[in-house]
């Protein structure tokens, strides 16, 4: 008798094969629930051993959550990792020490595939909130790398958690703590950023040309392929324009004209075309062109343009945006000079 353990179910290829006759213990099973990991009294109890219980909040935000058969498990690397780290130095703070040893990769990979819906669904679980959805039980390596497999696989390698039964293989799924939830949050990140550099290029090019409506189509697709997960707040606009510009000399929040522009975007000689940004948040996709002409009429307004010229610079456009989730507007305030 051997044992041997793995994330997803050994694909058995015919009669002849040499590896046959075993039995699948999976994280559906009750018989083997408590096998694979710490229970919760085996945490609580570590804890005590070691006089850190008053740690034992932290690890069971951190590396809780996950359920095998109707038992409440731990990660056991993590905890341990935890415990270790606590008692070199207890001011240390939690981290994903999983990220550390495992390949995430596969997570990086599935959402540069998700198409818009499935962004969308990742958006909702990156808020905490659960999804319904078909699971195979008898997925196989074989089947990793079908995209209507995501959810299975998610589930079955830890990235995801059983939040209820709803039958006829029907669950609902929820990331399973904050260690896993960091790993999502870096993968989007990188996939983001890189996707948002193939394209920012051609959206400053676009601004500095004056052509808002292509800058519009450009910046509306960088934005669908987030994933909403931030506060959809003015101030999370206000940072992404920033970032998404970093490779410019940018100055924000600075006192020009009669006012502060949001954003300004600096070209490395007075020859060159500025490019000012004032930024709204729209409460509603029906007020993102009201939004965005207000923002456009402030530049004016507040004569920010005027300000900038009297810099030295010879060329300015500025430009209203107002954002509503993952849409946005862009309403030309000026022609350029």
């Amino acid at each position: 008798m051997g044992i041997m353990t793995g994330c997803l179910k050994i694909s058995n290829e015919s009669i002849f094969t040499g590896f046959n006759n075993y039995i699948v213990y999976s994280i559906f099973d009750y018989e083997s629930s408590e096998c694979f990991g710490f229970t919760e009294d085996e945490v609580k109890t570590m804890l005590d051993d070691y006089e850190l219980s008053e740690f034992y909040d932290e690890v069971k935000e951190w590396y809780d959550g996950y359920l095998f058969g109707n038992t409440e498990i731990y990660n056991p690397w993590s905890t341990l990792k935890y415990v270790h780290r606590k008692l070199q130095n207890r001011s240390s703070d939690a981290e994903s020490f999983w990220a550390n040893i495992s390949s995430n990769e596969i997570i990086y990979d599935y959402i540069s595939r998700l198409d818009r819906t499935l962004r969308d669904e990742i958006g909702i679980l990156m808020q905490c909130q659960t999804i319904d959805k078909h699971i195979n039980l008898e997925l196989t390596y074989r089947e990793m790398d079908d995209i209507d497999n995501i959810y299975s696989f998610l589930l079955l390698t830890g990235y995801m958690k059983i939040s209820e039964n709803k039958g006829h293989h029907i669950y609902s799924l929820i990331i399973p703590n904050k260690e896993v939830y960091e790993i999502y949050e870096q993968s989007f990140m990188k996939y983001f950023i890189l996707y948002a550099k193939s394209r920012k290029k051609e959206l400053y090019q676009k601004l500095v040309e004056g052509k808002s409506e292509e800058a519009n189509i450009i910046l509306n697709d960088i934005l669908n392929h987030s994933i909403s997960y931030y506060d959809n707040q003015e101030n999370f606009y206000y940072g992404f324009l920033v970032g998404l510009f970093s490779d410019y000399t940018v100055e924000s929040n600075r006192e020009f004209g009669d006012g502060r522009f949001d954003i300004c975007i600096l070209p490395p000689t007075m020859l060159e075309t500025v490019i000012v940004i004032e930024c709204k948040h729209s409460s509603s996709v029906t007020e993102l062109l009201e939004d965005a002409t207000r923002a456009a009429e402030q530049i004016k307004e507040k004569k920010y343009i005027d300000g900038i010229k009297n810099k030295g610079y010879l060329h300015v456009v500025g430009y209203g945006i107002s954002f509503y989730k993952k849409q946005c507007y862009i309403m030309k305030a000026s022609c350029m000079e």
